[in-house]
């Protein structure tokens, strides 16, 4: 562009305003060609008039490609956490319907009041959780109606403390907390002999949610399948892709029992 501006100067402007000129631009117009070419100091003066709009053009440029990846990365995130879901419910799902199928079998007068539970935890997990956030107190209410079915098929095997002291509702990502839940019972409490606990704590304080569960461990040496995986890996994932930089997750697993806390910035 620089070359092509020396010979429009050269062969156009200057035989058409020679005579206008000032003795300093007379001067320069007796230059030759490639004097003009590899004058370093003029070639860096006019650069601005070349370079400037190329540089418009890249930053737009930048700037679009920007707001494509972003829509992108956003379109993979809702993917994933979609997936996610997926997976989660299928894994909750299989575990109520192995309890009631439990009761059904022993013809327990229980039976209707667990279809009933189950019945509103399946409205609310296939109708209500589509958002990327959700009320806590309506995740508080599944967690209640999962703990009585959970009374129900244990009985006095288990011992359950719910603390929940929330003054006012925020939101969080759905069946999060649930997650946690489903593994105390079915590595806390189904393998032990004896009588178990679970404790568990949820309050809000500070614009900021404090979740922390505790079961007791069974002395008989547990087989980690699948559903482990399942479930905390993906709820990991969920933490990673929503709360990134914004939670933590502390897991105290002792001889005798097993504690997770967790801490999540409220939306």
């Amino acid at each position: 562009m620089f070359a092509l501006y020396i010979v429009m100067h050269m062969y156009f402007y200057e035989p058409k305003y020679y005579e206008f000129y000032s003795e300093v631009s007379k001067k320069y117009a007796e230059e030759s060609y490639w004097e003009r070419i590899t004058n370093f100091s003029l070639f860096f003066s006019k650069a601005i008039k070349f370079l400037t709009p190329t540089a418009l053009l890249l930053m737009a440029r930048f700037y679009k490609n920007q707001q494509k990846y972003l829509k992108l990365n956003e379109q993979k995130k809702t993917a994933e956490l979609t997936a996610l879901k997926h997976q989660l419910n299928p894994h909750f799902l299989f575990n109520t319907l192995n309890n009631l199928y439990a009761l059904a079998l022993k013809k327990s007068d229980q039976t209707p009041e667990v279809i009933e539970k189950l019945s509103d935890m399946l409205d609310y997990m296939l109708y209500r959780t589509n958002e990327t956030f959700v009320s806590l107190q309506k995740e508080i209410e599944l967690i209640e109606n999962y703990l009585s079915l959970e009374k129900v098929r244990y009985g006095k095997r288990v011992k359950i403390s719910f603390e929940n002291t929330i003054k006012e509702d925020v939101k969080i990502a759905p069946l999060l907390l649930l997650t946690f839940i489903e593994n105390a019972f079915k590595h806390g409490v189904s393998q032990e002999l004896k009588k178990a606990y679970i404790t568990i704590v949820i309050t809000v304080e500070n614009n900021q949610i404090l979740f922390s569960i505790e079961n007791s461990k069974s002395k008989t040496p547990i087989e980690k399948g699948n559903e482990e995986c399942i479930g905390l890996k993906n709820v990991k994932k969920q933490l990673e892709l929503l709360y990134s930089g914004n939670y933590n997750l502390e897991v105290i697993d002792k001889t005798e029992s097993y504690k997770v806390i967790l801490k999540l910035l409220a939306k």
